[in-house]
């Protein structure tokens, strides 16, 4: 018998949700696609879709627009198993439409638009802590924060997120051309990273992050922010993280290649799954062994890889069942 409080969540993602179309021929310029396929995207709704998939409660918290698009991305979602609670619809703006060519070697290319997009109007209406508090982590981006109002509902939910002890990540996941000035996003992340429990960083964004090319300096920056457990994504080459003054790598399994759209977001599905099953909060993340941390690393490698063999970044995001074979288990560590 139900007693009439909200069930809990696992992980609450918020930012950007946007419909991808994907090309139905690889090799081929955006004029050239004869045909496109609508899909979710947008990188913290990939996210919480990598979560539900692994049998978490996630849920998706942003703006989307009141049109056939808006609809279709809360009726897939929900289909996933995400909460779209607080996905919210508006008819101020339209959601935001992305098209994807890829190279023969799966490499993308983005067209996108999103002038004056739906996702952009996040704003202190969207901020909630007890939706937020019932979850035991928190999960953004930053592509949509180029408002000033989404920059502050942002800083706001991760800070509510710090306070109550929630795992807080973040993926910035740079558009840098969606910025008519770099140096406010600059600005931003200097808010927002030392909120947050997990920064998750492709090799290509650490330069613009940290101010080194070197994923090695960028952990020990990223960690003098104050980001308990910095990481740096290598593409095929694995991950690179820092745990109590140690640099570890974790390789990752060798794939065929479809598409790399979405990898991070897998991989982050993937940690952020270990991190909550195992550890719950942010001071229990501290009795973490290394031997523990390199077993959800490796995890996440393996559902990052996943997502690569198949075109999207949502299509290729595997299912609790698929992954027993390499699922950490905590009792044998």
């Amino acid at each position: 018998m139900s007693d009439g409080l909200p069930s809990p969540l696992d992980v609450v993602c918020f930012g950007e949700t946007l419909v991808d179309f994907l090309p139905s021929e690889q090799g081929l310029r955006v004029r050239d696609v004869p045909a496109w396929q609508p899909c979710p995207g947008g990188s913290p709704a990939n996210v919480s879709v990598g979560l539900a998939r692994l049998g978490m409660r996630s849920a998706m918290l942003g703006v989307v627009g009141a049109d056939e698009f808006g609809h279709f991305l809360r009726e897939r979602l929900a289909k996933e198993g995400v909460d779209v609670s607080h996905l919210r619809q508006t008819a101020d703006a339209r959601t935001g439409l992305v098209f994807i060519s890829l190279d023969a070697r799966g490499e993308r290319s983005f067209t996108f638009f999103r002038t004056r997009s739906a996702e952009f109007l996040l704003s202190n209406a969207d901020v909630d802590p007890g939706f937020l508090h019932r979850a035991k982590a928190v999960h953004c981006g930053s592509n949509s924060l180029q408002r000033d109002e989404a920059q502050a509902a942002t800083v706001a939910m991760l800070g509510l997120a710090r306070e109550a002890d929630r795992i807080v990540s973040c993926d910035p996941n740079l558009r840098l051309h969606a910025w008519e000035d770099p140096t406010q996003l600059e600005g931003l992340l200097a808010r927002m990273l030392p909120l947050c429990t997990v920064v998750k960083l492709s090799e290509e964004e650490i330069g613009f992050v940290t101010g080194t090319e070197s994923p090695e300096e960028a952990l020990t920056k990223l960690s003098a922010m104050g980001v308990r457990l910095p990481v740096v994504t290598l593409g095929a080459r694995g991950a690179l993280f820092l745990w109590r003054g140690e640099r570890i790598h974790v390789p990752a399994p060798q794939v065929r290649v479809v598409d790399t759209t979405g990898a991070g977001d897998g991989f982050v599905a993937g940690l952020l799954h270990g991190l909550v099953s195992w550890y719950g909060g942010a001071r229990a993340l501290e009795s973490a062994t290394r031997e523990e941390l390199v077993a959800l690393t490796t995890f996440a490698c393996h559902v990052g890889s996943r997502v690569v063999e198949k075109p999207g970044a949502v299509e290729g995001l595997p299912r609790a069942d698929e992954l027993r074979a390499v699922w950490p288990d905590r009792a044998a560590r």
